[in-house]
């Protein structure tokens, strides 16, 4: 029986051992803490929403453990603001199988302890390149989950894949409760607030470690924007304390739903910058051993996107397929490059492309469909043409192969537009432009919202 080793328990880690574990090979998992740790002392790595695709892949491995409680998010609010205090387009869109997003924390703590009551092999330790050095050597394969150590520095970065050479925002997350909100959890969406010169912000359902139902809080600055407020925050409380002011300044309209927020727990809060990454998948120790990644130790997403934990669910879906489908032949260095690119083309390529194209702000095509869809409002009995492409725009975050390449080429826009409406794209496309211009004067006339802005509870 083949042995493999992950080093890691975070998101991407543990579905790459569960997953290798249920395929029958003996597998040692490698975490730095303990559960306990991961729930006493330990901040959120992120956000980590997971939708339908990365979600199924949970459910087969029998670890969607919070399906029961967890709130579910139906949909997208997104809202285009062209400055601060003035929403201007808003897209409601419905995912198909809906979102999930739990705290990395619990979830953590739990498929640790899944994955030794399952017979996998559970040591605590940190891992160094000297530790990896043994671990290697009493292993067939070994994946790298995590880059803490420098570990992810034994993979070189790949110079053509690789397309950002620095961080392109500032982030900042907090986890938080108490919120002036007494709709059903279940049947609300994520808001996503895009503001081409400053950056996004997105509210999402968050199931929380010790209080369950809640929100998660997102920002995504611009060096010098309004959003930019958060760098030098110590505590979760000056976080919080900022997220009010971006708030009551930013996105007044939201200030009643907000100002009695409070921390969901003093270590759920996150600040920092990512730069966006692809590294080469094979890394070699100095004893020439070689080893792989799964998840963000190889493949460094901005959170932009919500690209980061689906894309490591499907590269450790992927790596445990070809484990399998290689039988008895080494798991060599050739066999890794081939493994990788494979997932890079039909997984990593289409995710890291649809992750830059909301980093550079959405292009023409994306707009057009934006005017399309103009008129959504997320109901489940709305069989609209401009539903129907909401609802297509918001397939793509489960899987990016479906529709990226339309929000980057006018013409394939055009036919998805055609395609779900019916009718000319060009004609709806205007329609939709000239009730957005229509919803501004009467925004700016008598402060009536656009229509479907409010992200009220979706039937």
């Amino acid at each position: 029986m083949r042995r493999i080793a992950v080093i890691g328990s975070g998101q991407a880690g543990l579905i790459n051992a569960h997953g290798l574990l249920k395929a029958g090979y003996e597998v040692d998992l490698y975490s730095d803490r303990t559960g306990k740790q991961w729930m006493e002392e330990s901040k959120p790595t992120g956000t980590a929403v997971r939708f339908a695709m990365a979600l199924e892949y949970e459910e087969e491995l029998g670890l969607n453990l919070w399906k029961e409680d967890a709130p579910p998010t139906v949909g997208v609010n997104f809202v285009l603001c062209m400055q601060p205090g003035t929403p201007f387009l808003v897209l409601n869109g419905r995912l198909t199988g809906g979102a999930m997003a739990i705290d990395l924390r619990l979830q953590s703590c739990r498929w640790l302890e899944e994955f030794e009551r399952r017979g996998g092999k559970l040591h605590i330790e940190k891992v160094d390149v000297a530790r990896l050095e043994q671990i290697a050597a009493e292993h067939d394969l070994t994946i790298v989950a995590s880059g803490k150590g420098g570990l992810s520095e034994l993979f070189p970065i790949d110079e053509k894949r690789s397309i950002y050479k620095t961080p392109q925002r500032y982030l900042s997350m907090v986890n938080v409760t108490n919120l002036n909100d007494t709709r059903d959890y279940r049947r609300l969406p994520a808001r996503y607030y895009e503001l081409p010169k400053a950056g996004e912000t997105i509210w999402t359902p968050y199931f929380h470690k010790d209080i369950g139902p809640s929100w998660n809080l997102f920002s995504e600055a611009r060096p010098g924007s309004p959003l930019d407020r958060f760098r030098d925050a110590k505590t979760g409380e000056e976080v919080l304390e900022r997220f009010k002011s971006l708030i009551r300044d930013v996105y007044p309209w939201d200030w009643e739903w907000a100002k009695n927020m409070r921390l969901s727990d003093p270590n759920g809060w996150l600040t920092g910058e990512i730069t966006p990454t692809i590294r080469k998948p094979v890394g070699k120790l100095p004893s020439g051993r070689v080893i792989t990644f799964v998840g963000d130790a190889g493949m460094a997403f901005d959170p932009i996107g919500a690209q980061g934990a689906n894309n490591g669910n499907k590269m450790a879906r992927h790596i445990t397929q070809a484990v399998v489908s290689r039988g008895d032949a080494p798991l060599d260095a050739a066999w890794i490059e081939s493994m990788f690119d494979e997932f890079y083309e039909s997984h990593g390529q289409p995710a890291y492309w649809f992750n830059n194209t909301l980093l550079e702000g959405i292009p023409p095509a994306g707009q057009a469909l934006l005017a399309a869809q103009y008129g959504s409002d997320g109901r489940l009995d709305n069989h609209s043409a401009a539903q129907k492409i909401a609802n297509e725009f918001c397939k793509n975050f489960s899987d990016p192969r479906y529709m990226t390449h339309a929000l980057n080429d006018v013409g394939a826009a055009h036919k998805v537009i055609a395609q779900q409406s019916g009718k000319s794209a060009g004609s709806l496309v205007m329609k939709g432009k000239m009730a957005i211009l229509a919803n501004q004067v009467r925004w700016r006339l008598t402060n009536h919202a656009p229509f479907g802005f409010q992200n009220q509870v979706w039937e």
